[in-house]
């Protein structure tokens, strides 16, 4: 009897001990998304920034204060056209930007059903990283280094058009004179701010393009009328899939950076220092 006890305590010993394995990354999630100060600051941060934007991007002449940093997001939408196009085989002849239109990127050949949707799309997922990087100040110096890459593509696609020329060369000023400013930390607060315009860009736009001023020329538009539904229905969806983009960059950085603020300061001096 004693042995048969014995054999049935030690599958019931194992299972509890892998019970307890099995909890213990839930635990260790858990521990990782508690906010600390610094997570809550950036937390508020991104609240006012909503809040401003929202307000500028719908009150006349006051909103012209968001007209450069608008250029830029049109900036990042138009090189997700571009990108997706020569993913998919396409050829992009040049990317103009309008500051009463928005922008055009125009390019031969790529596969359209992903190319209309890589304008809005690809400007949250950039917008969406650009959140995630804006609650570390290294992460934010590494940003700023592949937003310049990707500044530089745009510019060659660009080289024709003036103001794109511009905006994309004010816009690298600015990052620059960032990095010279208390090592860096100003970085963060401006990676945070274009990562928010950029993700909510699409939910923005589209909003005010086909439900406020039903546009017809629109992305959303062109792709229901190739490949089925309403405009309206695809907007809604890229809106969504714009806003868990950029919730999931907010839950990330939560878990990822729980350096303070002098931590941070302390680790952006050990990484491409200035001053």
């Amino acid at each position: 009897m004693p042995p048969t006890v014995d054999k049935l305590a030690r599958p019931a010993t194992l299972a509890g001990r892998a019970i307890a394995a099995a909890g213990l990354p839930m635990l260790l999630s858990r521990r990782d998304l508690s906010v600390n100060s610094t997570q809550k600051l950036t937390l508020g941060i991104i609240a006012v920034y909503v809040v401003v934007i929202a307000l500028l991007w719908n009150i006349p002449y006051v909103r012209w204060v968001l007209w450069p940093f608008k250029m830029l997001v049109i900036a990042f939408h138009e090189f997700g056209h571009a990108f997706m196009a020569r993913c998919t085989g396409g050829k992009v002849e040049s990317i103009s930007l309008d500051p009463h239109e928005g922008g055009v990127t125009h390019m031969r050949g790529g596969i359209s059903a992903l190319t209309l949707p890589a304008g809005y799309l690809g400007s949250s997922l950039i917008g969406a990283l650009l959140v995630f990087c804006g609650f570390n100040i290294v992460a934010s110096k590494v940003a700023s280094i592949v937003l310049g890459v990707c500044f530089l593509l745009t510019l060659w696609w660009a080289r024709r058009d003036w103001l794109t020329i511009v905006t994309v060369l004010l816009a690298v000023g600015l990052l620059i004179a960032c990095w010279f400013i208390k090592h860096a930390e100003p970085l963060r607060y401006v990676v945070l701010f274009i990562g928010v315009m950029s993700s909510l860009y699409s939910v923005w736009d589209i909003c005010d393009d086909l439900i406020l001023r039903k546009i017809n020329s629109s992305d959303a538009s062109v792709f229901a009328k190739r490949y089925g539904g309403s405009s309206q229905c695809w907007g809604v969806i890229w809106s969504i899939i714009s806003l868990l983009f950029m919730a999931a960059a907010i839950v990330s950085g939560i878990a990822a950076f729980h350096q303070s603020n002098s931590q941070q300061q302390s680790d952006s001096k050990k990484f491409i220092p200035t001053r």
